[in-house]
């Protein structure tokens, strides 16, 4: 049986400086989004639901020749939350575990994809994150485990207490969730906050809360802990990813 998954890749990318959709800014001679799509491949994920929404013609464009691609448009970019509820049809017709990533994460590693699905058929859960150790974690959701080392939450930046900021394991927005329980989470999930969005980062804990399993395994390397939000950070990845040997 094969793997699936649900990439976001809604973004403009307003900090890019260019009316080009986000994910499809080259890096390393190809659009980022297709660096994580092969990665994807590589893994055995052969059902993908794209999650589109600025110039979603020009990225459909682009990957009219990937194969086992269902592009799903988000009019209103209400979150990251809200960018996987507009999957729910596409949700509602496939089991087992799905893989979440971000489309701008051209570092993504087939040996961490395939990390989460392994041990996902050695341990059930409703919800599986991937997390990194970082030795400077600033600005990141730290992973809050209690006395026994299981998962309890993530708590951001901006909300942690200091001993929680002297936390190193960090999330790093890649989820292994059971369709199922996922459907279950964002029935649930609200948008009462101060930016007024549906996050993501808010169903593992949804989940816990009632009652599920949720488990969190530090199998990213550092190198996916890169995300591409301006073009500083664009030369930082293409020279991160010329020094590991890609393009």
């Amino acid at each position: 049986m094969g793997r699936q998954a649900i990439v976001l890749a809604a973004g403009k990318g307003t900090r890019m400086e260019s009316d080009l959709p986000k994910v499809l800014f080259p890096v390393c001679g190809k659009p980022m989004i297709r660096w994580v799509l092969e990665c994807l491949g590589r893994a055995g994920i052969d059902q993908v639901a794209l999650v589109v929404g600025y110039r979603a013609d020009l990225i459909q464009d682009e990957l009219s020749n990937f194969d086992g691609i269902e592009f799903v448009e988000q009019t209103e970019q209400l979150g990251t939350g809200h960018a996987v509820m507009v999957c729910r049809d596409w949700l509602a017709q496939h089991d087992g575990q799905v893989l979440i990533v971000a489309g701008d994460s051209p570092l993504l590693q087939t040996e961490s994809v395939n990390a989460l699905f392994q041990h996902a058929e050695k341990e059930t859960s409703a919800c599986l994150l991937g997390t990194l150790l970082k030795e400077n974690p600033f600005g990141l959701g730290r992973i809050v485990r209690d006395a026994d080392g299981e998962f309890t939450g993530i708590v951001e930046e901006k909300d942690a207490t200091d001993e929680q900021r002297e936390i190193k394991e960090v999330n790093m927005s890649t989820y292994l969730f059971d369709c199922r329980q996922l459907e279950s989470a964002l029935e649930r999930l609200t948008n009462d906050n101060r930016q007024k969005e549906y996050y993501l980062t808010d169903c593992p804990g949804i989940l816990k809360r009632h009652g599920q399993a949720v488990a969190a395994l530090p199998v990213l390397r550092d190198c996916e802990s890169l995300s591409i939000n301006t073009t500083e950070e664009l030369s930082m990845v293409e020279d991160e990813m010329r020094r590991l040997g890609y393009g």
